[in-house]
This record gives C-alpha cells, structure tokens and sequence, in this order.
C-alpha cells in the first residue's frame, strides 16, 4: 500500500460512540495513558507540527479522533487514560468512549492493529498492563512502541527493552519500537508496520 502522508484530514472527533465514522477503511488505533505522546507520534508520522493537538494538561481531550491519511485508512487517536485528576464524570465518558471503540464500533471488524505506547522511561504501568491484558483477551494485534527515547542513555534503553521483552504481560514475540519524536527514531518502523497490517485482509 502506498500512500500520500501529506494528504491527511481530521474526519472527526467523536465524543460519543455512535459519532464513529463508517467508511470501510481499515483503522489503526493508538492507545496509552494521557501525556505518554500519541499526539507526538501521529504527528510525526503525517509530518505535521499540530494535526493532533498536544494537550497542555493531560488527560482533557476525551474524544476519539479519526485521520484519514489519502483515503486509504484511519488513525484512530484514542483518548488517553490514567490522569488521576478526572472527575467521575470524565471518567465514566472514557470509559464508554473507549468500551464503545472496542464493543459497539461499527468497523471493528476493519480494526487492524493497536499501537500501544508506553513511556519508555518507566515501562509499564498499571493501566499500561490493563489495556495490554485486554488486547491479549479479546486478540486484538498490537506493537508496543516505547516514547521518548532520546531521554534515555544506552544503558537505560537497553534497561528499557529488556523490561518489555520479558513482562509477562506483552505476548512473545510483540514486536518492540524505540520512538523519539524529537530525532524521529523509530518513524518508519512504526508505519512498516501499519502499512504492513493494514493491507490484511
């Protein structure tokens, strides 16, 4: 599948599960928990500087964003979870937003993988394991891809790695990318792999 990264909407931010769009195109999910840089990373892979708006406190945008990249499939920004600071009422809206993505999303079928971010800094979380737990659950395909690289040494990343490979949680064999949206480490590896997955069938 080749595509035109430059050509990239914003179809729509759905606030409620019977907002998600219905194009048969094939979607690719990005999940982690608020502040670890999806909106960095889907940023970085369409070569924009604020397609996706990164947030100045974490955890407020609860909608679930849609871009279409030429046409040929969506990346679907899921709200991040994990912001200790939401109220009961902006937590029941995650959850329905999110629980409605998986469970009452019209194109689950044309879900083709999660890209699961994590901080490569502290590894798994709680919620990073949840959600991960899930994904194993329900077999949903996803990729770890681990943020903000460039603030680690050698000896951390190596340390950072090793952490993911061997949790228990993380299936063998997951695939494992290193990212860095300030040197770009890891961009191409992380759409070699949706490109990949979203030409299945």
């Amino acid at each position: 599948m080749k595509i035109n990264v430059n050509n990239v909407a914003l179809k729509i931010s759905a606030g409620t599960p019977n907002q998600f769009v219905r194009a048969p195109l094939p979607q690719i999910a990005f999940s982690g928990r608020s502040n670890v840089g999806k909106s960095s990373l889907i940023n970085t892979l369409l070569n924009r500087k604020s397609m996706a708006r990164v947030s100045s406190a974490p955890g407020k945008t609860i909608t679930v964003n849609f871009y279409d990249v030429d046409k040929k499939l969506f990346l679907v920004d899921l709200p991040g979870y994990g912001y200790a600071k939401r109220t009961k009422e902006d937590q029941l809206k995650w959850s329905t937003l999110v629980d409605g993505y998986f469970t009452n999303n019209p194109n689950i079928d044309l879900l083709r993988l999660v890209v699961q971010l994590v901080d490569s800094r502290i590894g798994l979380t709680k919620d990073d394991r949840d959600m991960v737990e899930f994904l194993n659950q329900v077999g949903l395909p996803y990729i770890i891809v681990a943020t903000k690289t460039d603030k680690l040494n050698k000896t951390e990343r190596e340390r950072a790695v090793n952490s993911l490979v061997t949790d228990r949680s993380i299936l063998p064999g997951t695939q494992i990318i290193l990212f860095s949206s300030q040197s770009k480490e890891g961009k191409n590896d992380v759409w070699d792999a949706i490109l990949g997955y979203a030409e299945e069938a």
